[in-house]
């Protein structure tokens, strides 16, 4: 599936459970039902699954994401009055430590927020090109 198509596709599965479930639950109980409702989809999801950071060779740390789609996109999930810097921090530092590109960032707080983030590369040209 296509990313594009993937966050929508989990958008419409959050709405589904968010109208039955208020939102005064701890975070873990709306992974839970993202979760299940993902899986009704034929979405592979894995979730709180350890990545490993590696640094030449060694693991020099770990992360547990909340929801991780192979490949494809981390799923943050937050249950907080008001989303933070360093929540959007956190899952820029899962999307760097796996590669992944995409990623979204879902909070049930007061009201349903969510941020998608984007890991990209931008090449930079020589450093004579960038004086010139």
């Amino acid at each position: 599936m296509e990313i594009n198509d993937l966050t929508h596709t989990i958008l419409a599965a959050h709405t589904r459970f968010t109208t039955s479930l208020a939102l005064v639950f701890l975070e873990r109980v709306y992974e839970n039902a993202l979760q299940i409702e993902l899986q009704k989809l034929g979405i592979t999801v894995l979730q709180q699954q350890e990545l490993k950071v590696w640094y030449e060779g060694q693991i020099v740390g770990d992360y547990k994401p909340d929801l991780w789609i192979p490949e494809k996109l981390i799923i943050e999930i937050k249950s907080v009055q008001n989303l933070a810097k360093e929540h959007e921090v956190k899952l820029i530092h899962y999307l760097a430590a796996t590669k992944i590109d995409d990623g979204l960032l879902i909070n049930f707080g007061q009201s349903v927020q969510v941020k998608r983030k984007f890991r990209e590369y931008k090449p930079k040209g020589k450093l004579l090109d960038v004086i010139r």
